[in-house]
């Protein structure tokens, strides 16, 4: 299950490794769409990826450091960097080849 994120916690969970954050909302139709596929990835990418997920009406000054103005948006973050951002939805197949690729760049 992804970890949920706070301005405490973010840097200690994106510290190692490839880490997926979802910023999301509880009214974002789409954000909700994307949930399943999120949690099916997460199973897919099992100790290769790390998966967090970002309220942003909860983290709103995180979701504004991090430049996010439409959701869902996906950050890629390497290293405790932010790398990468999806914004949009996007299926489980895009997603999948993406995490893949990053995954392999990252070995």
């Amino acid at each position: 299950m992804a970890v949920e994120i706070t301005a405490d916690n973010l840097s200690e969970v994106t510290a190692t490794g490839l880490t997926l954050v979802d910023f999301w909302a509880d009214w974002c139709g789409p954000c909700h769409m994307l949930e399943p596929v999120l949690e099916e990835l997460e199973e897919d990418f099992d100790g290769q990826v790390e998966f967090a997920s970002l309220d942003v009406e909860e983290q709103q000054d995180l979701a504004q450091e991090y430049n996010v103005m439409s959701i869902p948006t996906l950050i890629l973050f390497k290293d405790g960097v932010a790398k990468e951002k999806i914004t949009g939805y996007k299926p489980k197949k895009a997603l999948s080849q993406y995490l893949a690729q990053k995954v392999q760049e990252n070995s």
